[in-house]
């Protein structure tokens, strides 16, 4: 027979389900189960087999072991029985961690439950080897002892799976008294201790209170939880000489300290407690026989309904594969002819309308047209309206967001040439007002004016490089790359912080001169806004076999890498300009004009902490003759 308390009551809560495992697939198409519900009733034969049943076994081992250990250091056991009793407890902690090693796919919580029992486990020796050296006292090894046993407590409650909500509550009431058991088991090895030393000190009486306290909740717990049938054995006990002798006793340990010594009560304990223990055990086998009764009726219960839910459920499939199989061809051809029109519409037709609007090689006016899908079903034709729908609007908002950015750029450029226009005059006429002016303060503050102007005059050319438009002003000769860069450095605000080294003597190509000049004074401009004032700018130039490279370095606090790379996707690949993002409108200047002509701009991190702007000019922007003077 197998008298073990709480272990054999969760395999109780098991049985209900095992009998049912041949019709997981049934039950998982009429009753509703998931998947996942299903793979984990499957799972549980599995957890009894290679969890439940060997820590079981430990359970009962190390509870001898911890009486015998404190018998040992009483001087009550010799050291014989002691070393048999530990070989007994190694083969079932072996035999349970290799049975463990084989489960897989255990909930989160079991695992952490299980990882917890092993470090329990592993402890072991530790307490053996203070009880061979007699350096541990008689409560510490009761309480260590008492710890592993506790972790399968709580490894057994992850495995509690039942549905029946009635069988579920007297299993576990069952549970209940297995514990109150084991409370009983740690009170004998406690009294052991209080034995030998002749008296009940403070530590043995705190211990002992704690163990009977709980002990007797549990079982009071339990008892008002059985129904009437498992709690008659329980209820008959309680009123046995024995068990009322047992409770003197208690009482008298946990008592009051007396003069005398030890109390009377705990002299005779040792034969009271195997009788009493000998009768928990036999009630509690018989609960669990009870218990066992019970599982076939309700287990039967079950399966009558899977048995009429999955007939109902059978009739309902079979009908409606019958009712798919006659319509699904023409349904299937239908929507396949749906599904290649729809994908032919969103990544042929609408993007490449939406790709010309956005460029410009189209014209503004237009309209797809409809899906063409050869379709009886009215549900198929609703979608296809619906689609069609769809794409007018599409397309509506396509030629509205083409006509908004046709209009916004013919704003800027009408605003830029005006601009341009009136700032070309105003550079005329300073230029002559310098001509004229001998007073060095006025030409100081005429020199001033003008570099405002010329400043002013790159930024109206922005507006129409952003409009894809070219600026009015421009050169048929090559121009000396060194007149280049001064252009550029001219139209900078704090150009007296820029320093340009003699750079190589080649020229530049008329037509890109304009635009060259343009492009490097935006780095630079960026170059000196985002570095400190009393830092430097420094412009590089040199010759390379693919062109002319010239580096703009500042020594500001420099970008993250992240940023740097986002900069540079937006620089090689010429962003479409965003209105939302005005604030890096010299980025988007930059990599049109970039664009443009074939330079190449990139950015990096300086060694001097800031950041440096690379610049390549393509060999055929370059000319071979001098710049003429």
């Amino acid at each position: 027979m197998n008298r073990r308390g709480r272990p054999i009551a969760v395999k109780l809560l098991v049985l209900l389900l095992v009998p049912l495992m041949s019709l997981v697939g049934l039950w998982a198409f009429a009753a509703g189960l998931t998947g996942g519900a299903g793979l984990r009733l499957l799972e549980i034969d599995n957890l009894v087999t290679n969890l439940a049943n060997p820590a079981e076994q430990i359970n009962i081992q190390l509870q001898r072991e911890r009486l015998v250990s404190v018998e040992y250091l009483a001087g009550r056991q010799k050291e014989a029985v002691m070393t048999g009793q530990r070989a007994v407890t190694d083969q079932s902690v072996a035999m349970f961690r290799g049975l463990a090693s084989r489960q897989r796919d255990v909930s989160p919580e079991m695992a952490a439950q299980l990882s917890e029992l092993t470090s329990e486990l592993d402890r072991i020796p530790e307490i053996r080897a203070k009880i061979d050296e007699r350096d541990a006292g008689m409560l510490q090894v009761v309480s260590t002892y008492s710890r592993t046993v506790d972790a399968t407590f709580r490894m057994y409650d992850q495995m509690v799976l039942v549905s029946d909500v009635s069988l579920y509550r007297q299993a576990r009431a069952v549970n209940m008294m297995g514990e109150a058991k084991e409370m009983l088991s740690r009170e004998r090895a406690v009294l052991v201790a209080v034995i030998a030393a002749g008296k009940v000190g403070d530590a043995e009486r705190a211990m002992f209170a704690e163990l009977v306290a709980t002990r007797r909740l549990l079982y009071a717990q339990a008892l008002n939880h059985l129904d009437l049938s498992l709690r008659d054995s329980y209820a008959q006990l309680a009123n046995t000489p024995v068990y009322l002798e047992f409770i003197r006793a208690e009482d008298a340990v946990r008592g009051p300290a007396s003069s005398t010594g030890l109390p009377a009560a705990a002299v005779t304990w040792t034969d009271d407690g195997d009788n009493l223990w000998a009768v928990v055990e036999r009630h509690q086998f018989e609960a669990v026989q009870s218990m066992t009764k019970r599982v076939t009726p309700a287990a039967a219960n079950i399966l009558i309904k899977i048995g009429v839910a999955g007939g109902l459920g059978l009739i309902a499939v079979v009908a409606s594969v019958l009712l798919s199989l006659r319509f699904r061809q023409r349904l299937v051809q239908e929507l396949a002819g749906l599904r290649d029109a729809a994908t032919e519409l969103a990544d042929v037709r609408l993007a490449g309308l939406i790709e010309r609007l956005r460029k410009g090689s189209g014209p503004v006016e237009g309209r797809a047209a409809p899906l063409d899908v050869q379709a009886t079903t009215s549900e198929v034709l609703d979608i296809v309206q619906a689609f069609n729908g769809v794409q007018s609007t599409a397309v509506d908002a396509a030629i509205g967001q083409a006509r908004l950015r046709e209009g916004v750029s013919k704003v800027f450029v009408n605003l830029a040439r005006r601009n341009q226009s009136l700032l070309h005059r105003q550079l005329l006429q300073l230029d002559d007002m310098q001509r004229n002016t001998e007073n060095p303060d006025t030409l100081e503050d005429l020199f001033k004016l003008d570099h405002l102007t010329t400043r002013m005059r790159r930024h109206a050319e922005s507006l129409i490089i952003l409009s894809e438009q070219t600026p009015g002003r421009g050169w048929r000769n090559p121009v000396a790359i060194v007149d280049v860069l001064r252009a550029a450095v001219a139209e900078v605000e704090d150009y007296s912080r820029i320093e340009v080294p003699q750079p190589p003597k080649v020229s530049l190509a008329g037509p890109a001169v304009t635009d060259v000049v343009h492009l490097i004074a935006e780095l630079v401009e960026n170059a000196t806004m985002y570095s400190p004032p009393q830092t430097r700018v420094d412009v590089r130039c040199v010759v390379a076999p693919g062109g002319l490279v010239i580096e703009i370095e500042d020594r500001g606090l420099g970008l993250q890498r992240a940023e740097l790379d986002q900069l540079n996707e937006r620089l090689g690949d010429m962003p479409e300009f965003d209105l939302a993002e005005s604030d890096r409108l010299g980025l988007f200047v930059v990599a049109r004009l970039a664009a443009r002509h074939g330079i190449r701009v990139s950015l990096r991190s300086s060694p001097y902490g800031g950041v440096c702007a690379t610049v390549i000019l393509p060999a055929k922007l370059l000319a071979a003759q001098p710049a003429l003077a």
